[in-house]
C-alpha cells in the first residue's frame, strides 16, 4: 500500500510540475535571463527590401474589402509591396471582390480543390519575385507601420519575423484575450533569447530565398518557423509590428479552433522531432517543451493532478492534498459560473469566465490530442475558424 500511495503521489508532483512549468515557471525563467542580455535592436535598412503581402482566403466577402483597403494605405513604398491574395477555391464573391481591385495592383491567385491554406501559400511562394513575403489573414488589420516593423526585425541569421497580434477592445471574450496578452509576453522574452516557438499566421515574414515548402497537412506559422530552425537560422519576434483582429466568436467557436489547431500542430512536430533533442538544439528544445509540448499536454496533467490529488486526500494525513484539492474544486466551479452564464448571455467577472475559457481550451487540446493519437489531421479551414498559433 505504501509503495502504491508513493507511487499516486510521484504522478502528482509530475503533474503539478508540469502545469506549474508551462503555465508559470517557464515565463519567470526566461524573465530573470532576458534581465542579463541586451536588447537586439535592429535599424531599418536605407534600402528597403521589395515584399510581397500575400494574404490568405476563404469565403471572406465579409471582410476582404476591408483588408486590401487596409493594405493600400501601409506606409510602404507601393513600387516595393505587391499585394497578393490567394484564393481556396472560395465558393462566395470573394474573388469577384479582389478582382475588382485589379487596377490598383492587387493580385488574385485562385487555387483549385480546396487544398488548404499551406499548399496555398506552397503554390504563391513559387510565383513571387520580392525579397520578402508577408503572410496575413483577411481578418487581420495591419497598423500602418506594420510592414516596415517586421523589416526593421531581420538581422543577422534571421529569416522570419512574427509580428504581435492583437484584439480589438470591444472584445467580449476575455479569456482569449487575456491568453494573446500572455502569449505576447512569452513571445518577447523567447525573442531576446533566439528564436521564437511558432509564428502567428495572422502577421509573419519570411525571407523568399530562404522559404521552406510544407507538406500541405503541416500548420504553416508553425511549421515553417520549425523548419528554418532546422536551417541553422533565427526566428525574430517585432512587438511593433501590430496587426489587429475582432474577437466576436463565442467560447464554443473557441473550441473548434483549438481542437484543429493543435491537431495540426501536433502531426506537424511529428515531422520536426529533431528539434526536441537537448543536445543538437539544447536551449530551442527547452523552449519548445516548455512552451507548446508541456501546453498541449496539460489536459492529460490536469486530470492526473484532480484524480491523485482526490485519492491523496483519502489516504494520507495532513492538510496539503486536501487544501490542494480544494483549490482545484473552488477553480472548476468557477468555471462552471462562467459555463452557466455564458450559455444564458449573462457578462460576468473575468473571475468566471477566464477559468470557463482555461478548461474549454484544454478540453480542446484534450480532443486534439486523441485526433493525432488516432492519426487524424485537419487540413482545410473555414470562414469563422481563423489561423493563428494555440
Amino acid at each position: 500500500m505504501k509503495i502504491q500511495n508513493n507511487i499516486i503521489a510521484a504522478i502528482f508532483w509530475i503533474c503539478s510540475f508540469a502545469l506549474v512549468h508551462t503555465y508559470a515557471l517557464y515565463p519567470a525563467i526566461l524573465s530573470i535571463i532576458s534581465r542579463i542580455v541586451e536588447s537586439d535592436h535592429q535599424e531599418l535598412p536605407a534600402d528597403l527590401p521589395t515584399v510581397s503581402l500575400v494574404i490568405a482566403a476563404y469565403n471572406e466577402e465579409d471582410v476582404i474589402a476591408e483588408k486590401i483597403e487596409n493594405s493600400i494605405a501601409l506606409d510602404y513604398p507601393a513600387e516595393k509591396l505587391e499585394l497578393i491574395v490567394f484564393s481556396d477555391a472560395s465558393s462566395d464573391r470573394t474573388d469577384e471582390i479582389v478582382e475588382s481591385y485589379a487596377d490598383e495592383g492587387v493580385e488574385l491567385i485562385r487555387v483549385e480543390g480546396r487544398v488548404g491554406k499551406t499548399e496555398c501559400q506552397n503554390v504563391v511562394a513559387e510565383q513571387v519575385g520580392s525579397e520578402i513575403i508577408v503572410f496575413s489573414d483577411a481578418n487581420s488589420m495591419y497598423d500602418p507601420d506594420a510592414i516596415r516593423e517586421l523589416i526593421r526585425g531581420f538581422g543577422p541569421s534571421v529569416d522570419c519575423v512574427v509580428g504581435e497580434l492583437r484584439y480589438s477592445d470591444d472584445s467580449d471574450v476575455d479569456g482569449e484575450s487575456t491568453y494573446w496578452r500572455y502569449e505576447r509576453l512569452i513571445k518577447r522574452l523567447e525573442s531576446k533569447l533566439g528564436s521564437i516557438v511558432t509564428g502567428n499566421g495572422s502577421i509573419y515574414a519570411v525571407r523568399t530565398s530562404s522559404y521552406v515548402p510544407l507538406p500541405r497537412d503541416a500548420i504553416s506559422d508553425f511549421a515553417e518557423p520549425l523548419a528554418l530552425i532546422e536551417n541553422g537560422s533565427r526566428i525574430a519576434y517585432a512587438p511593433t509590428a501590430i496587426a489587429r483582429e475582432r474577437t466576436d466568436q463565442s467560447v464554443e467557436s473557441e473550441l473548434s479552433r483549438r481542437v484543429r489547431i493543435v491537431t495540426r500542430s501536433w502531426n506537424t512536430l511529428s515531422d520536426h522531432t529533431a528539434l526536441l533533442n537537448p543536445r543538437q538544439y539544447p536551449v530551442f528544445s527547452f523552449k519548445l517543451f516548455s512552451h507548446k509540448v508541456f501546453r498541449w499536454l496539460s489536459p492529460v496533467f490536469l486530470v492526473g493532478a484532480l484524480a491523485t490529488s482526490v485519492v491523496l486526500t483519502l489516504v494520507t494525513r495532513g492538510l496539503f492534498y486536501p487544501v490542494v484539492l480544494g483549490f482545484q474544486i473552488v477553480f472548476y466551479l468557477c468555471a462552471l459560473v462562467g459555463a452557466i452564464s455564458d450559455r444564458v448571455g449573462r457578462q460576468v467577472s473575468s473571475i468566471f469566465h477566464i477559468p470557463y475559457y482555461f478548461v474549454v481550451s484544454n478540453y480542446g487540446m484534450g480532443l486534439a490530442l486523441v485526433n493525432f493519437l488516432k492519426q487524424r489531421n485537419i487540413v482545410t479551414w473555414e470562414t469563422a475558424e481563423r489561423a493563428a498559433d494555440d
